[in-house]
């Protein structure tokens, strides 16, 4: 019965790692999309969102897995 149990937790474990691990990639697409949209805008519509064209290069310069 010890085996059975632990071998379900593992099989729960592995599941909880694979949703976490597409959740990350999921963050890491939003992320990337985001941020090409951000770097697209001109100023007049940076401006409207309150912010300044340095502040979206560095947001948009950033790499996909750093928040």
């Amino acid at each position: 019965m010890a085996d059975i149990d632990c071998g379900r937790l593992i099989i729960s474990q592995e599941k909880d790692g694979l949703a976490r691990l597409l959740a990350t990639l999921g963050r890491w697409r939003r992320r990337m999309r985001e941020r090409e949209q951000l770097a697209r805008l001109d100023e007049r519509a940076l401006r409207d969102i309150g912010v300044s064209p340095a502040q979206a290069r560095v947001e948009a310069d950033k790499p996909f897995w750093r928040a």
